[in-house]
C-alpha cells in the first residue's frame, strides 16, 4: 500500500474507458516518452515468478490489480502473470506502470511515496518474460497481501477513525450525460479553530467511476476562509508535515465543488466524504501551509487560450512570494491534451533550476509528487516559480479523442485546463534557517568520519 507524509493515492474506483486506458497504454506522447531502463539482467540467471517476481507484483502492481480493483486484470496469481508476462514487460520498461509519471533524470529524485519500479526491477522482470516466464517452486510463493476495503478511509490504518467526517449532501448521477457539479455547502461541527494533520476525500466505491475532482474549501460566515483539500482521479489525501498549520476555522463549513462525469454507472444519493484528522490541541505552530492552483496562463482562471486542430501550446506562469517559503510538493493539473509539464526556480540571481519534470503525464493519475524533507526547494523573497505546461490535440497523442476539434479552456472533461497544484509553507527569515542549519546538520551526520 502507498501511503505519504503528504500525500496518498487512490488504490480503486474509475471503469470503462479510463480503466481500459490505464491499463493498456500503448507509447508516449509523440517524443514524449516515458522514460526506459538500463541494461537487462542476463538471461542465465535463474529467474522464477514463485522467488522472484511475485514479491514484486506484490509491492508494486496488485494493489490495482486485483478482482474488484482499478486494473483491468489480475496479477495475484502465477497463471495471471504468464498470460499478460509480454504486456507486463513492455508496461514496465516503457515506465507506464506503475502509474507515477515523474522523469528519472531531471530535477529533484529524491521523493516520498515515489511509486517508480526501479531499474533493478525491471530489469528483472523483463529477463524472465525473456527466459519464457518459468513458474518455480510454489513452496517460495510469498503469502498473499491482505488489502485494505475500499469503502474504509486509508488514512485509518495510519491514525485511527477521523476526528471529524463531512458528508456532502446526496446527488444523483445520471447513466449518460453532460459534466455535473455539485456545490453544496456542509457545517463542519467545530466551533474552535484546530490544526490539521491530516484530510483524506473519499468519493463512494462506486462513484470513483465517475467524481472526475472533489476540491473542498472552508467558509465563514459566507466568506472564504482557506483551502481544505483536492481530490482528482488517483489521489485522496494529504498530510500536512510537521511543524506546519493548515487550519480549520472555528465554525466554519465546507464548500465541495464536485464535478461528476457521466461515463455508464448510474448512481442514486451519491455521497462524498471528507475524513480530518487534529493535531492535538496544544499543538503550536508558526508556519501556515496552504494548498492552492497556480495558473500558467498569466490570466485569472486560466482561461485564457484555445488549442487548434491538429495543433500544440505551451502555457507558462510566474509566480513569486512575499515571504520565505519551502515547496512541499508539485502535481500537474489537466485533460486530455495535456502531456507535460515542469517546475523551475527562477532565482533572484539569474539562475534557473529544475525541480520536477513530467513528460508523460495522463488526466488518468493525479499523483502529488511530495519533495522529501531535505530535498524541498526553499525560495527567499524575489525568487520565481516557473510553471510550465504542454499540449498536444493532434493523432500523435494517445489520450486524444479528436484532434479535430477546437479545444478551448474550461471546467468540462472535453475542455483544458492549465494549472499546477502546489503545496507551500509559508516561512520567515528565522523559520528559514533553521530549515537550512537541520538540513547541514543532517548532512554533516550522515557523512563518513574521514569526511568530516
Amino acid at each position: 500500500m502507498h501511503e505519504s507524509n503528504h500525500q496518498v493515492m487512490s488504490t480503486s474506483g474509475m471503469t470503462g474507458l479510463l480503466v481500459m486506458l490505464a491499463g493498456f497504454g500503448l507509447a508516449g506522447h509523440g517524443e514524449l516518452v516515458g522514460q526506459t531502463t538500463g541494461p537487462s539482467l542476463e538471461h542465465g540467471i535463474d529467474l522464477t515468478f514463485t522467488k522472484d517476481i511475485a514479491p514484486i507484483l506484490q509491492e508494486n502492481c496488485q494493489v490495482c490489480h486485483q478482482p474488484g480493483a482499478i486494473g483491468p486484470m489480475s496479477l495475484l496469481t502465477y497463471q495471471d502473470a504468464r498470460r499478460y508476462a509480454r504486456r507486463i514487460s513492455r508496461m514496465v520498461e516503457s515506465r507506464d506502470m506503475p502509474p507515477y509519471q515523474y522523469d528519472t533524470d531531471v530535477g529533484i529524485q529524491d521523493l516520498k511515496e515515489d511509486w517508480r519500479m526501479s531499474d533493478e526491477k525491471i530489469a528483472t522482470i523483463t529477463a524472465w518474460v525473456a527466459a519464457g516466464s518459468p513458474e518455480g517452486d510454489p513452496a517460495d510463493m510469498p503469502l498473499p497481501v491482505e488489502w485494505p476495503d475500499p469503502a474504509e478511509f486509508r488514512l485509518a490504518e495510519r491514525f485511527g477513525p477521523p476526528d471529524v467526517i463531512v458528508k456532502s449532501d446526496p446527488y444523483d448521477v445520471p447513466e449518460v450525460g453532460q459534466d455535473r457539479w455539485w456545490k453544496p455547502l456542509v457545517p463542519v461541527g467545530v466551533n474552535t479553530e484546530r490544526c490539521i494533520m491530516a484530510v483524506e476525500t473519499k468519493p463512494s466505491v462506486e462513484g470513483r467511476a465517475v467524481a472526475h475532482h472533489a476540491n473542498s474549501s472552508f467558509r465563514v460566515d459566507g466568506e472564504s476562509a482557506g483551502r481544505l483539500s483536492e481530490y482528482a482521479l488517483g489521489k485522496v489525501g494529504e498530510i500536512v508535515p510537521d511543524g506546519a498549520c493548515r487550519k480549520l476555522p472555528a465554525d466554519a463549513s465546507v464548500a465541495f465543488d464536485i464535478h461528476y462525469w457521466p461515463n455508464g454507472v448510474e448512481l442514486e444519493d451519491d455521497q462524498v466524504e471528507i475524513g480530518i484528522w487534529f493535531q492535538p490541541e496544544e499543538y503550536e505552530s508558526e508556519y501556515q501551509q496552504t494548498l492552492s492552483l497556480y495558473f500558467l496562463d498569466g490570466g485569472v482562471g486560466g482561461r485564457g487560450y484555445d488549442i487548434a486542430p491538429h495543433g500544440t501550446l505551451m502555457t507558462q506562469g510566474f509566480h513569486s512570494f512575499d515571504t520565505p517559503v519551502r515547496i512541499d510538493s508539485f502535481q500537474p493539473h489537466g485533460h486530455t491534451r495535456l502531456v507535460a509539464m515542469s517546475l523551475q526556480v527562477l532565482r533572484k540571481n539569474g539562475r534557473r533550476e529544475t525541480a520536477s519534470m513530467v513528460s508523460n503525464w495522463s488526466a488518468l493519475w493525479h499523483h502529488s509528487h511530495i519533495y522529501a524533507d531535505d530535498s524541498a526547494p526553499l525560495l527567499e523573497p524575489g525568487d520565481q516559480l516557473i510553471v510550465t505546461g504542454w499540449y498536444d490535440n493532434t493523432e500523435n497523442n494517445r489520450y486524444n479523442p479528436d484532434p479535430d476539434q477546437w479545444v478551448g479552456i474550461g471546467d468540462r472533461t472535453a475542455d483544458e485546463m492549465s494549472h499546477a497544484w502546489i503545496a507551500v509553507t509559508h516561512l520567515d527569515e528565522a523559520g528559514m534557517e533553521n530549515i537550512k542549519a537541520d538540513r547541514e546538520s543532517r548532512l554533516i551526520s550522515e557523512q563518513p568520519d574521514g569526511a568530516r
